[in-house]
């Protein structure tokens, strides 16, 4: 479960901004490499065949790079920062391009509405946090509910050899066990920033082969508003 309370590990923005960039990098080398490989092969093969398939693999290849900026983009960026919201379709749309041509399938249930930035974010980057937990593939559904001021998301990986992430609770939760963070653990990490700011609670929970995450808005503990209520009583 990712707390609410305040994390041990804080980043400066340098090192947040540099760990981000490097998760965005390593996620669009891949399919950039394979662009200047197919055109490495236009220009010194003639053999018909192998030009064929040279095309077909920049045109996969930019596809790919091409949705995974775009969901790099609102999930990390400051997409729409014009405004204080994006419309959940577009954030249907670029979650479902980065499975267009995986072995994982994504299918999505949510209203036609704007919500708030941040709790758009939280689920974007829960949708990656999900791939992470069926890495044989498998499908994930996503399921938005309630309205933009008080949502909640669930969402269930199934697949073989599905776990909840290794480390995932503790690096949402801004506590790594090592004290540190790097470029691997950097989104699960993000998204605890982001649902603190967005101030909802995360949990986790398997069974057989399937993770369910579930956000949903923070709670404050029923002690908490009694020790409130004994302070007003106490100065009244």
């Amino acid at each position: 479960m990712s707390s609410p309370n305040s994390p041990t590990l804080t980043l400066d923005g340098l090192d947040l901004a540099a760990l981000l960039c490097s998760r965005v990098c390593h996620d669009v080398i891949s399919p950039v490499g394979a662009i200047v490989n197919g055109l490495e092969v236009l220009e010194d093969d003639q053999d018909e065949s192998m030009r064929v398939f040279a095309l077909e693999l920049i045109g996969k290849s930019a596809r790919q790079a091409s949705a995974r900026l775009k969901f790099a983009r609102i999930a990390f960026g400051a997409a729409g920062s014009a405004g204080a919201s994006i419309d959940l379709a577009d954030a249907e749309g670029v979650a479902k391009g980065m499975f267009s041509d995986d072995k994982t399938k994504l299918t999505w249930s949510a209203p036609q509405a704007l919500f708030p930035k941040n709790k758009v974010k939280l689920l974007l980057n829960l949708v990656m946090i999900a791939t992470t937990a069926i890495p044989r593939g498998g499908a994930i559904d996503a399921v938005v509910s309630g309205d933009g001021e008080a949502p909640t998301f669930v969402l269930k990986a199934k697949g073989s050899h599905a776990r909840i992430p290794p480390h995932v609770e503790e690096l949402m939760a801004g506590s790594p066990e090592s004290g540190t963070v790097d470029a691997h653990g950097i989104l699960p990490f993000y998204a605890g920033l982001v649902a603190r700011a967005a101030a909802m609670d995360v949990r986790f929970a398997i069974q057989d082969d399937e993770v369910t995450i579930t956000a949903a808005p923070t709670v404050i503990e029923a002690s908490d508003e009694a020790s409130g209520e004994g302070s007003d009583t106490a100065q009244a």
